[in-house]
């Protein structure tokens, strides 16, 4: 049987890029291309940057990684103006839909049901011991 070690480098990245193909064959059943990106916006009042947000896209999905707003600038539609952006975004290459994970009955859920996103999934005592929803935006 093989040793299982943890290791701090670039071993496992490397090993993962030679067999993903195959793996990813054999997990979906399909060849799956898999162009996977990371794209960052900021907002920008001024000289001054007032808020950030990450999108991943991947599998023609995108994934709200991070939305943050400085909270002076907050409750003036800078995250709702930023989504918008990773919409377009994500439209551009060809994403069906957005999610996002985020503590469930919490303000931040509110604030994406109120961008027009859904719960699809609930996951119990995922992040920090904490309910995690799951939230999903259609596009197209």
């Amino acid at each position: 049987m093989a040793e299982i070690v943890r290791v701090a480098d670039e071993r496992g990245e490397a090993f993962y890029r030679q067999h993903a193909r195959t793996a990813l064959k054999t997990a979906w059943a399909f060849t799956v291309v898999w162009h996977e990106q990371i794209v960052d916006v900021l907002a920008i009042e001024g000289e001054r940057t007032v808020g950030t947000a990450r999108l991943r896209i991947a599998a023609s999905l995108g994934h709200v990684e991070r939305i943050v707003v400085d909270p002076e600038f907050r409750r003036r539609g800078t995250g709702r103006a930023m989504l918008l952006e990773l919409d377009d975004i994500a439209n551009y290459y060809n994403c069906h839909k957005m999610t996002i994970g985020v503590l469930a009955g919490g303000e931040a859920e509110r604030f994406f049901e109120a961008c027009g996103y859904h719960r699809e999934a609930l996951l119990p005592q995922h992040d920090f011991k904490l309910d995690v929803a799951m939230l999903r935006k259609f596009l197209l």
